[in-house]
C-alpha cells in the first residue's frame, strides 16, 4: 500500500478522534496484533528510560493485548486509575514528519496536544509521538508507539485517552 502524506496525517487524525469521541473499538482497530506501545519516564538527568523492561515507564503495553484489557476495563468501569467519569478529551497534532517509507512501513512523528476536562478542571497534556505504521495490508496499523510526554511533572493517574 502506498501512503501519501494526506493519508496519513488523516489516519492520525482519526485514531485521535476516536480516543475524543470513546469509540474505543474503533479506536483498537487501528493497532497491530504485536504493536509495541510506550511511554518510556524522565529520569534524574533529564534523560529519557531507554529499554521498558529494565527502566520506568510510564506506560508499557507490549502487545494489543495489554490495550485490550486497558479498554476493556475502561468500558466495563473495572479502572484501578479511577478514570470514572471519563474526561471529555480533546487531541490535537501538528508538525507531522514522515521520517522513512518503504513497501512495507512508514516511519513517522508528531507533537500532540491533549486538553482534558473533568471535576470542573482543565488539564493539559503535550508531547511528541514517534510512530511505525505497517502499509502492508489494506489499511494501516499502528505498530509501534512511543509516547514522549514533555510535562511530566502531573498532579493525576494519566490514561490511554490522554496521550
Amino acid at each position: 500500500m502506498s501512503l501519501s502524506y494526506h493519508d496519513i496525517e488523516q489516519f492520525i487524525i482519526r485514531e485521535a478522534r476516536f480516543l475524543d469521541d470513546r469509540e474505543w473499538d474503533s479506536w483498537l482497530s487501528c493497532y497491530h496484533e504485536d504493536v509495541t506501545y510506550w511511554m518510556p519516564a524522565w529520569d534524574d538527568d533529564e534523560e529519557l528510560t531507554e529499554d521498558p523492561q529494565s527502566e520506568i515507564s510510564l506506560i508499557y503495553y507490549p502487545n494489543k493485548d495489554g490495550l485490550e484489557d486497558r479498554i476493556y476495563r475502561i468500558k466495563t468501569e473495572r479502572s484501578g486509575a479511577s478514570s470514572m467519569p471519563e474526561p471529555r478529551t480533546t487531541h490535537f497534532t501538528s508538525n507531522l514528519e514522515i521520517l522513512s517509507q518503504n513497501d512495507s512501513e512508514v516511519k513517522l512523528r508528531f507533537n500532540w496536544l491533549t486538553k482534558a476536562y473533568r471535576y470542573k478542571k482543565t488539564a493539559e497534556f503535550f508531547g511528541t509521538c514517534f510512530y511505525t505504521l505497517d502499509i502492508t495490508g489494506e489499511q494501516p496499523l499502528i505498530r509501534e508507539k512511543r509516547i514522549v510526554l514533555n510535562n511530566d511533572c502531573i498532579h493525576q493517574v494519566l490514561d490511554v485517552y490522554h496521550l
